[in-house]
């Protein structure tokens, strides 16, 4: 393994972990459906936390016909909430947790490699990683989005480590939803969670939970040195 680190790769989620946008996206979609008259519940934008891309399009089509607004396709009510939300302007580098470039650089410094894997479409990856100053940070970026499911799905990750050319016992991957806590133990890697404690869900399934992502310098060599 990379000397003073246990793993060759970290592969990184992107939404509430590099950033803090979940919490963004939640107020987002309660503020949609305030607009439009969903009548989306808390404990659905709970439940949308981490979910996939296309899970995200299936339910505003289905918020869309509970509420009589008619019955479209997931596809094109994910537009929708495009269109809508272009009218909302993302600060995403206000948005960017503690030391997460440190983080990257000292990775890179003990000879780890850095990937990204995030559900959301890349061309959202690429402006949220423009805004954050974070563009050249990451040897390989895979979004979701371009499998047929992607997080709790494996896919994703199993795609990224191929990718990598690396075997699951030789990466980590750290993340924060049910979602993503669930596919990364699929793929059978080893999966700290960035502490969130906002939204209701329990973290447990990770092998380590960190409170910021700059902890896992220390934990990972300490826990599997």
């Amino acid at each position: 393994m990379t000397q003073s680190f246990p793993f060759k790769a970290v592969i990184f989620d992107m939404d509430g972990v590099l950033i803090d946008t979940e919490f963004y996206y939640w107020n987002e979609i309660r503020r949609f459906s305030e607009d439009l008259g969903l009548g989306i519940t808390k404990a659905e934008l709970d439940a949308q936390v981490g979910q996939s891309h296309q899970t995200f399009q299936r339910n505003v089509a289905f918020w869309l016909e509970r509420a009589g607004k008619g019955v479209v396709e997931p596809a094109v009510a994910g537009q929708m909430f495009n269109d809508w939300s272009k009218n909302h302007v993302k600060n995403y580098d206000e948005l960017l947790n503690p030391g997460i470039h440190e983080t990257i650089d000292e990775l890179k410094r003990r000879g780890v490699r850095v990937a990204l894997a995030s559900s959301t479409p890349l061309e959202g990856i690429k402006e949220a990683l423009e805004g954050c100053k974070l563009t050249d940070a990451f040897e390989l970026v895979v979004s979701g989005a371009d499998f047929t499911e992607s997080k709790p799905n494996p896919e994703i990750y199993l795609h990224t480590i191929s990718a990598l050319g690396l075997a699951a016992e030789d990466c980590c991957c750290v993340e924060d939803s049910v979602p993503g806590i669930t596919a990364g133990k699929a793929a059978g890697l080893t999966v700290f969670a960035k502490r969130e404690d906002r939204f209701g869900f329990s973290q447990d399934a990770a092998d380590v939970i960190i409170d910021e992502v700059p902890d896992i310098l220390e934990a990972a060599p300490r826990l599997f040195g």
